[in-house]
């Protein structure tokens, strides 16, 4: 991927000293927080704009860290590209595989996968355009991760020529086409920008993904029946720190962090786990990441002088796996 007008003196000079793409000189809480913002800016911003106009600038400036960071943290626009492809990969592949149902038949499994994948672009027009538009202009290692996620689907598809509905013998390159149609619908839509519902498009791909396999009748069958309602991901958004109205220091992720390895803490407990010694400071750095929604008391009627048990909300689960990394 050229850098597209991007100057590569800073860059080459980090890296000379050997300090490019590992955060060198941060605390591992610290860099993976700053890390987090760029995949994040850099998903909305290649998203909004193409990846050919994704430069390192605009990622900064959305992300709100030093060009310096980003060189400390990423080779270059394309290893930050990747590295918010990948994330946005792994997301789909998680909520998809959570869908799966194995022991279903093979319509439903489908179904679900579908539904999974729409209601993923649904809830996160960013990372979906990222990965069914701007994937695809984004050069050779973009294209084979966005391939690999395709055959995944291919595989699945495939399995539809074991249900034996239909006595013609369909060509081997079936699945493939079907995936690949279904995809460039979703494509379109996503370039017109006429696509504010994706999962009402579930029905009609269905239809298309059957015709072949199940025939005429099961592809009519597919277009009546009810539109899935609107799934949440919420908890697996593409940027979680974007507008948290607080600067993460790194003793805040720390005990961010030891809330969610121990979760029921006490305040003493987690002032040792995230070595606070001042239990007055704990409880401000606990009182304000309650505020934030990022943790909440699971005490029954708390009262004075009662053992605190933290636990991480919805929120703060996300944020704490960005910066745990």
């Amino acid at each position: 991927m050229a850098a597209g007008g991007e100057a590569p003196s800073e860059g080459t000079a980090l890296a000379s000293r050997g300090i490019v793409g590992h955060g060198a000189g941060r605390p591992a809480g610290v860099a993976a927080i700053q890390r987090a913002r760029l995949v994040g800016a850099m998903t909305e911003v290649a998203a909004e704009r193409g990846i050919s106009d994704a430069s390192i600038a605009l990622v900064v400036a959305r992300a709100g860290v030093s060009r310096r960071t980003f060189y400390e943290l990423f080779g270059g626009r394309e290893a930050c590209f990747l590295a918010a492809l990948d994330a946005s990969i792994a997301r789909v592949t998680v909520r998809v595989v959570s869908a799966y149902e194995p022991s279903a038949a093979w319509r439903t499994r489908v179904r679900g996968a579908l539904v999974s994948l729409l209601a993923f672009i649904q809830e996160d027009p960013n990372a979906g355009r990222l990965l069914v538009v701007a994937a695809l202009g984004a050069g050779p290692a973009a294209h084979e991760r966005r391939e690999r996620l395709l055959s995944s689907a291919v595989v699945l598809v495939e399995e539809g020529a074991l249900e034996g509905k239909t006595s013609v013998e369909l060509p081997s390159l079936t699945a493939e086409g079907v995936v690949g149609g279904a995809f460039s619908v979703v494509h379109d839509r996503l370039v017109k920008g006429d696509l504010e519902s994706p999962l009402e498009l579930t029905n009609s791909l269905m239809s298309m993904i059957v015709l072949p396999y199940l025939g005429a009748r099961a592809a009519k069958k597919e277009l009546n029946e009810a539109i899935p309602k609107r799934e949440s991901l919420s908890t697996t958004a593409a940027n979680p720190l974007r507008g948290l109205n607080m600067r993460l220091t790194l003793r805040t992720v720390t005990v961010l962090r030891a809330v969610g390895a121990r979760p029921g803490a006490s305040n003493r407990q987690l002032a040792i786990a995230a070595g606070v010694v001042d239990q007055g400071q704990i409880s401000k750095l606990l009182m304000r990441l309650e505020r934030l929604g990022l943790i909440e008391n699971t005490t029954p009627q708390p009262s004075k002088g009662s053992r605190n048990a933290w636990t991480l909300t919805n929120r703060g689960l996300a944020i704490n796996a960005t910066v745990t990394e």
